[in-house]
This record gives C-alpha cells, sequence and structure tokens, in this order.
C-alpha cells in the first residue's frame, strides 16, 4: 500500500509515494508527506537505527542515569549533529525535516532527544549563530562528526525564567603582558550553572555571562578541562535520567577573546538561539506522547480483563482516541510553526505558543496512557512509565508552561506581565 498527495501549485499534477512501513501509524493525517522523497529516506533510516539501537538500551541506560555515549558515532554517521548548517547537513533540509527527527527520536527515547538537542540544538547553534567564521571553521566541522561534544550553560541556581535580567554569571575583560612584548585580551568568568546537559562529559561548553563593562550578556566557549571550573553530576533526578546534568562552578575561569562569540552582544541575540530550539522542542514533547501512546495501544491489544483485550472496553478507546487527537492537533500546529521558520517569519511568540500547547496535551496523554495500563503503567518494563515521567522535564525546560503562555500574552496584549 502506498499514500499519496496531490500539488498543483505548478499548475500540474505531482505525486509522491511513500511506502506505508515508513509512515507512523500515529501520523492520522499524513502530515510526515510533506517532507521530500530524500527527507523521507533520511527519516527511515534514522526510524530503524534508534529501533535497533537506542531502543533496546533505553530503559537501562535511564534506570543507570547515563547518556547513550557509545554511540555517538552512529548519531553522527545519520547527520543528526548540525542538519541546519550548510558546513555540516548531509542532505538539504527544511525545519519541518529537522522537527519531524526531534518527533522520531522523543519517541523512543526522550533522554536521547535530549543529549543531541542540547549538542546539535543549542552548543552547536551557538556557534553557528554567535560565532565568528573562524569559530565556526574551528569547530562545526567536528561537532559535526561528533569528535567535539558541547555543552549549553545558561540556566542558574537562582535564575531559569529570568535569565535574560537575572544572569549572576560575570564575565571581566582584562589585557595582559602575552611575555613576548606584547599583550592580549582574556575574560574571567566567574559564577555557577545548574540543569547543564552534557557539561560532565562536555569537550566544549558555551557559557554565557554578564559583561561587567556594559552589564550585556556575552557568550564564551570555554574548552575543557579547564583550570577553575567544575561540573558535578546532578543526581537523584526522576526524569529524563539518560541525561546527564551538572552543576556548574566557574571561579576565575580564563577564556581568551578569540573564544568569545564574536557575534553575541546582548540577550536578544541569545533569544534567536532560543527560538530555534523551542519550536523543536515542542516537536520533542510530541515524540513523548507517541511513544507512550503506542505502548498503550500495544498493551491494551494485549492485556485481557473480563475475557477480552481491554481495548475493547469503550472508557479505554476514549483514552486512545482523546491521546491521537492531541497528538494530531499538536503536529499541527508544529507543523506550521516549523513552516514559518522555513520561511524566516517565526518569532517568540509563535514558538512559545507550539512549546506551551503540545507541552500540556503531552501531560494528558502521558496520564491516559499511564491509566490504560493499570499499576503496570508505573513498571519501565511495559513501556509507558519512561515516557511519564520524562515529560515532566520536557513540560519545564526551554521555558516553562507558564512563561511561554505569558510571551504570546505579551503579544497579545503589548504588556508584558512578567516584568
Amino acid at each position: 500500500m502506498t499514500l499519496t498527495t496531490e500539488s498543483t501549485e505548478t499548475g500540474r499534477t505531482e505525486v509522491q509515494q511513500f511506502e506505508e512501513a515508513d509512515v507512523l501509524d500515529v501520523d492520522f493525517y499524513s502530515f510526515q508527506q510533506r517532507l521530500t522523497p530524500e527527507e523521507q529516506r533520511s527519516v527511515a533510516a534514522i526510524r530503524d537505527f534508534l529501533d535497533r539501537e537506542v531502543r533496546p538500551h533505553a530503559d537501562e541506560l535511564w534506570e543507570k542515569a547515563q547518556s547513550p555515549r557509545h554511540l555517538i558515532p552512529g548519531f553522527a554517521e545519520l547527520g543528526l549533529f548540525g542538519a541546519s548548517w550548510p558546513e555540516t547537513r548531509q542532505l538539504e533540509n527544511s525545519a519541518v525535516y529537522r522537527a519531524w527527527v526531534a518527533l522520531e527520536i522523543s519517541r523512543v527515547d526522550p533522554s536521547t532527544a535530549t543529549f543531541i538537542g542540547v549538542h546539535s540544538g543549542l552548543a552547536m547553534n551557538a556557534i553557528g549563530v554567535g560565532g565568528s567564521p573562524e569559530q565556526r571553521e574551528e569547530w562545526m566541522q567536528r561537532m559535526g562528526r561528533g569528535e567535539v561534544i558541547g555543552a549549553f550553560g545558561l540556566t542558574e541556581p537562582g535564575h531559569g525564567s529570568d535569565t535574560a535580567k537575572g544572569l549572576e554569571t560575570t564575565a571581566t575583560r582584562r589585557t595582559v603582558d602575552d611575555g613576548v612584548g606584547g599583550s592580549r585580551d582574556e575574560w574571567v568568568l566567574n559564577g555557577s550553572k545548574r540543569w547543564i546537559g552534557n557539561a560532565v562529559f562536555a569537550d566544549i561548553v558555551v557559557i554565557w555571562a554578564r559583561d561587567t563593562a556594559d552589564d550585556q550578556v556575552k557568550g564564551f566557549i570555554v574548552r575543557q578541562p579547564a583550570p577553575g571550573f567544575t561540573a558535578t553530576k546532578i543526581e537523584r533526578k526522576q526524569s529524563l535520567r539518560g541525561v546527564e546534568n551538572a552543576d556548574i562552578v566557574l571561579e576565575d575561569v580564563v577564556v581568551p577573546e578569540s573564544d568569545r562569540l564574536a557575534n553575541i552582544n546582548s540577550f536578544r541575540d541569545v533569544a534567536i538561539i532560543l527560538r530555534l530550539t523551542r519550536a523543536e522542542v515542542a516537536w520533542q514533547a510530541i515524540g513523548v506522547a507517541v511513544g507512550a501512546y503506542e505502548a498503550a495501544l500495544a498493551y491494551a491489544k494485549e492485556r485481557q480483563q473480563f475475557g477480552k483485550p481491554i481495548a475493547s472496553f469503550q472508557l479505554v478507546q476514549e483514552k486512545l482516541a482523546n491521546s491521537l487527537s492531541n497528538i494530531t492537533a499538536s503536529i499541527a500546529l508544529c507543523m506550521r510553526v516549523s513552516e514559518m521558520q522555513d520561511l524566516g517569519i517565526q518569532k517568540d511568540h509563535h514558538s512559545a505558543m507550539a512549546k506551551a500547547f503540545a507541552t500540556a496535551r503531552m501531560r494528558e496523554v502521558v496520564a491516559w496512557c499511564r491509566e490504560i495500563m493499570g499499576g503496570n503503567g508505573i513498571q519501565l518494563d511495559h513501556g509507558v512509565a519512561r515516557y511519564f515521567a520524562d515529560a515532566e522535564a520536557v513540560y519545564t525546560f526551554e521555558g516553562t508552561y507558564d512563561m511561554n503562555t505569558l510571551i504570546v500574552g505579551r503579544s497579545i496584549t503589548g504588556i508584558a506581565a512578567f516584568v
């Protein structure tokens, strides 16, 4: 069986065919057909790799609170690192394609999706958006090949939603003798960061700090190891356990001027990076919902009660139908946001609405899917518990539901409720 889509934009009918095996059953309205044939082939290869290499070990890594570092070469070979940048992408692709890939990864393991998102979406985008040509040349291809892994240090122990104005980590510029009759400029970083994914093993960490001279936020590439830089793994997490988050302490960490991100002059520049990743986090939320839905559906067909599968019960079918409706509505909204990114017209309030809506619907879906499984729903072996727990972190990072809602409210009213 094949699915077809027709287009008359050029005055003729074009038919794209997609094999049934390459289309997710959960894609109820066939949104995946919006991808090009080349993007479709790439998605199929990624899905196959995830099902073979990630899925069998996801629960174990989650329990051990370990990232899938052993799969970094495979991720790089598939083009999962830096797909949006010309020097690292393996195929011409759209924001819609990159978003769908985020869904696919999160559908199998939200922790893996976050690990890749931190490295590729945050650290590489920070250098891609904020770096000089020389900095991009030094780092981007190596990061794309997975030879260098990045982290992104923005959030602080006392500042999450208010980092734009509340950032306490400081950067002080100074000129020192270079020892050969000249001088050089360097920066001294002091402060702390929290919840920094990948930081315990990253080769470079992009640190955001407030310039003590002009009070503006600047970005710095901190090479590891660095004297005065300490990253301590955060333990006892109950969500996204497969992401190795860290508390970072910076005590007189010296960074050369050549490692300051050349095109970052204020938090407005940082916001460009966050806008790009926030939309993909919305797609990650859809992936979480899809993973839970698929597990609950399979369970409902197999689990027998009162002499028949629980999938035959009306209330179970209602939960499944509502879950699929939430997933479908979220894909529709996020599809348009990614198309707007391709068109260059996506704004902060667009990605904020997508993230808030998709994560709220995700939370409903994982709760319904856990209910379908009854007591078995709290055990990793049955396939929903990990998504149920991971949803809480996805709901919160890249802007909480409340903050993203208020960004939309500011757009509606012209009044910022959080200043």
